[in-house]
C-alpha cells in the first residue's frame, strides 16, 4: 500500500503516517497538499495523510477547500504532539545564526523564541524536513532551521535549542483520507466529519447546533468556509462524536430540513492525543541516534 503525504524525509508528516501505518506502507512524499490529492485519486496512492489544523497555528484552510472538492472518504485521523528545534550544522551558535528556514506553520508556533531575536530574518519554506535536509546539503553559515528532532537525526544536524514551540501541549491533526469508492470500512466509527451549507437566513446555523446538540452529539470542530462565486457566504466543516453509530443516523434524518446541502465526509475512530513531554522522547532518540552514528564513524 501507499500512502501519499505532503513532506519528505524527516517531516511531521512523515511521523505521524509511521505512527497510523507502521513501517511497512511506502510513502510518496509531495511538495504540496494538492499533489497529496491527485496522487490518491488518480491511484498512485491509496491512501493520503494530510494534515488538517494544528493546535497553535490553527485550521489549515486550503485543506477544507481540497476536501470539499476531492470524492474522498475521511477513514482515520492522528494526534501528533508537535515538539520544534532549532537545528544548525555542528559547531554553529545561536550567535551564528543570522537566518532561520522552515514551513510557515513551524514558525507560525514558535513566534515567542523567534520574536526573541529580531535579527533573524524567517525564510518560509514548504516543508520542515526538506529545510534540514538542504541545509545538511548546502552547509551554509548562519542558517539554522525550525523542525523536528526526527530531522536532525536524519540529516546529522546539531540541536541548538529544543522545544522552541510556544505551547509545549502543540498537536497537528491529520486526516487518513481514501477514494469513497474503495475505502475500507471502518469497525467502530465515533467521529464524523460533516460538510453542509444552510440557506442565507437568520437563525438557520443555530437551528442546526440545536440539532446536533439535541441528538447528544458533541461538536468537536466547527469550520466555515467560503463558498465560491456567492461572496459572503459560507459552508461549514463540522466534527461530531458520539457513543453510538444510532445516534448519527438520528442526527443525519433531521439535518437535511435545516441544511441546503449536507455531505458525511467520513465516520471513523477518533485519535488519541498521546503528549510527549517537552520533546524529550524525541531528543533521547536523537541523542541515541547521534551516538551510534558516532561510534560507527570512530568504528
Amino acid at each position: 500500500m501507499k500512502v501519499a503525504i505532503q513532506g519528505f524525509q524527516g517531516s511531521f508528516h512523515e511521523v505521524a503516517a509511521r505512527q497510523y501505518f507502521g513501517s511497512t506502507p511506502a510513502l510518496n512524499f509531495c511538495a504540496t497538499f494538492s499533489e497529496v490529492v491527485a496522487q490518491v485519486a488518480d491511484g498512485r496512492a491509496k491512501v493520503a495523510l494530510m494534515a488538517m489544523e494544528n493546535s497553535l497555528a490553527g485550521s489549515i484552510l486550503p485543506n477544507y477547500l481540497l476536501l470539499e472538492r476531492a470524492d474522498f472518504t475521511i477513514t482515520g485521523e492522528v494526534y501528533l504532539p508537535i515538539h520544534q528545534h532549532l537545528l544548525a550544522l555542528p559547531g554553529t551558535t545561536l550567535a551564528d545564526v543570522r537566518a532561520v528556514h522552515s514551513h510557515p506553520m513551524a514558525l507560525r508556533q514558535c513566534g515567542d523564541f523567534l520574536s526573541q531575536h529580531p535579527d533573524w530574518q524567517l525564510v518560509e519554506t514548504e516543508d520542515t524536513g526538506l529545510s534540514a535536509q538542504r541545509q545538511a546539503k548546502s552547509r551554509m553559515p548562519g542558517v539554522a532551521v525550525v523542525a523536528g528532532a526526527q530531522a536532525a537525526a536524519a540529516f546529522g544536524l546539531q540541536v541548538l535549542a529544543s522545544a522552541i514551540n510556544d505551547d509545549p501541549s502543540n498537536y497537528t491533526r491529520f486526516l487518513v483520507l481514501e477514494r469513497a469508492a474503495e475505502a475500507r470500512p471502518v469497525a467502530r466509527p465515533d467521529k464524523a466529519s460533516l460538510y453542509f451549507y444552510t440557506s442565507h437566513a437568520p437563525g438557520m446555523l443555530a437551528r442546526v447546533l440545536t440539532l446536533v446538540a439535541s441528538h447528544g452529539l458533541n461538536l468537536s470542530k466547527l469550520q466555515s468556509c467560503p463558498r465560491p462565486s456567492q461572496p459572503w457566504h459560507y459552508g461549514f466543516h463540522a466534527d461530531v462524536e458520539f457513543d453510538a453509530p444510532a445516534q448519527l443516523a438520528r442526527l443525519l434524518a433531521e439535518l437535511p430540513a435545516v441544511t441546503e446541502e449536507l455531505r458525511v465526509l467520513g465516520a471513523y475512530e477518533r485519535g488519541n492525543m498521546v503528549f510527549r513531554e517537552e520533546g524529550v522522547v524525541e531528543l533521547k532518540e536523537y541523542h541515541s541516534t547521534q551516538s551510534h552514528i558516532s561510534s560507527q564513524l570512530s568504528g
